[in-house]
């Protein structure tokens, strides 16, 4: 029997395996540890991600994670209608006091390609950002000094986006994210 060569295909995934069964080991040991608490802090916002009317949303998923003088809580939620998207998140901890800093210097950029303004919504400041071209953006908003819901989107108008964002109880899931 003549051994055949490899193909490019084969040679990738032969190189990805090492990754592939580190990625599994991991996993095997962290799975049994997500169990181990039942009232996880992500899983007071998984309510709070609600359907939206004419759109399929998928499950809503999310993480806590805390590291030594570091936590962090995400929940998320995806949405297609189509070939449009849309993806609603609270984000709590440092990742989404980084986020908010455009928010708190006041930023506003308008170019015809788009623009990131800062304004004031239902009484909570938020960042607003949309690309004309691919009629993507994002909406932020600010919870407090370390959270966010944050709803991004691609594939609609940026009208849309704010009417769907508006969707979502702001302030109950400002309160989730400030109940210990």
């Amino acid at each position: 029997m003549v051994p055949r060569e490899t193909t490019p295909g084969e040679k990738k995934m032969i190189r990805r395996r090492p990754a592939i069964l580190s990625l599994l080991a991991i996993l095997s040991i962290l799975w049994p540890l997500s169990f181990a608490r039942a009232d996880q802090p992500f899983q007071r916002f998984l309510p709070l991600l609600v359907d939206l009317a004419g759109w399929q949303g998928e499950k809503p998923d999310g993480m806590s994670m805390q590291m030594s003088g570091a936590a962090m809580t995400t929940a998320t939620r995806n949405y297609e209608r189509g070939p449009a998207q849309a993806h609603a998140s609270v984000v709590i901890g440092q990742a989404a006091e980084g986020a908010l800093a455009p928010i708190q210097t006041g930023l506003n950029i308008q170019t015809t390609e788009g623009h990131m303004v800062t304004e004031t919504m239902r009484g909570m400041p938020v960042l607003k950002t949309f690309n004309t071209k691919d009629k993507s953006g994002t909406l932020m908003v600010s919870l407090g000094n370390a959270a966010m819901f944050s709803f991004a989107y691609e594939g609609i108008t940026e009208a849309e986006a704010l009417a769907l964002a508006e969707k979502f109880d702001w302030k109950a899931i400002q309160a989730a994210a400030q109940a210990k």
